[in-house]
C-alpha cells in the first residue's frame, strides 16, 4: 500500500502542484526520496527558470539509488531571510505510510527556531497531528509556510525562538547570513 500510495502522491504532486511549489521524480527509491526548496521571490525567479519549472525534473546523469524529488517555493515575499536560498530536505517514508508519518529533515544548513542543527524539523502534522489524511504536497506546504511564519511557542532551538521574540533585526540578519553561507 505505501508503494502505491507513494506514487499516487508524487505523480500528483508532478501533475497539480501546490501554489509556489513544483516538484519531479528522480531516481528509483521511493521511501528516500530528497526535496529542494528554492525559496527565490517570484519577482527574481526568471534567472533560474528550470529550478523553478512545474515539469517533471529529468534523471540526473549520476546513478544513485535515491529517488528525488525536486521542489521549488516561490516565496512572493522578497523581505524573507530565505530570499534567495535553496535548502535540500531529505524525507523518509515509512513502510507503512501514510499511517505513520515521513520523516523529513534539511540537509541544508537554516537558522530557525523550528530546525535543529541536524535538521529535524519541529512541525506538529510530521509528529502527533499526522493523519493518514495528510499528504507530501501538505507537509510541503507546511514547511513553505513555517519558513516565512516559525512557531517560536514550539521550538526545536529554544535560543533562536527567543532571538526571534525579543530581537527580529537580529533573527533576521544571522537568518539572511546563514542562507547565504549554507544555502545560495
Amino acid at each position: 500500500m505505501a508503494l502505491k500510495r507513494i506514487n499516487k502522491e508524487l505523480t500528483d504532486l508532478g501533475r497539480d502542484p501546490p501554489s509556489s511549489c513544483s516538484a519531479g521524480p528522480v531516481g528509483e527509491d521511493l521511501f528516500t526520496p530528497t526535496v529542494l526548496l528554492d525559496a527565490l521571490p517570484a519577482a527574481v525567479a526568471h534567472g533560474r527558470g528550470e529550478a523553478l519549472s512545474r515539469t517533471p525534473v529529468q534523471p540526473h546523469l549520476h546513478s544513485t539509488n535515491n529517488h528525488k524529488n525536486k521542489v521549488a517555493d516561490q516565496t512572493s515575499q522578497s523581505d524573507s531571510p530565505y530570499s534567495g536560498g535553496v535548502f535540500f530536505l531529505a524525507i523518509h517514508f515509512p513502510t507503512d505510510y501514510p499511517f505513520k508519518p515521513p520523516k523529513v529533515n534539511f540537509t541544508t544548513r537554516i537558522y530557525h527556531p523550528n530546525i535543529n542543527s541536524n535538521g529535524s524539523i519541529c512541525l506538529d502534522i510530521l509528529r502527533d497531528q499526522w493523519s493518514p489524511a495528510l499528504t507530501i504536497s501538505k507537509v510541503l506546504l507546511s514547511i513553505c509556510s513555517m519558513l516565512t511564519d516559525p512557531n517560536p511557542d514550539d521550538p526545536l532551538v529554544p535560543e533562536i525562538a527567543h532571538v526571534y521574540k525579543t530581537d527580529r533585526p537580529r533573527y533576521e540578519a544571522t537568518a539572511r547570513e546563514w542562507t547565504r553561507k549554507y544555502a545560495i
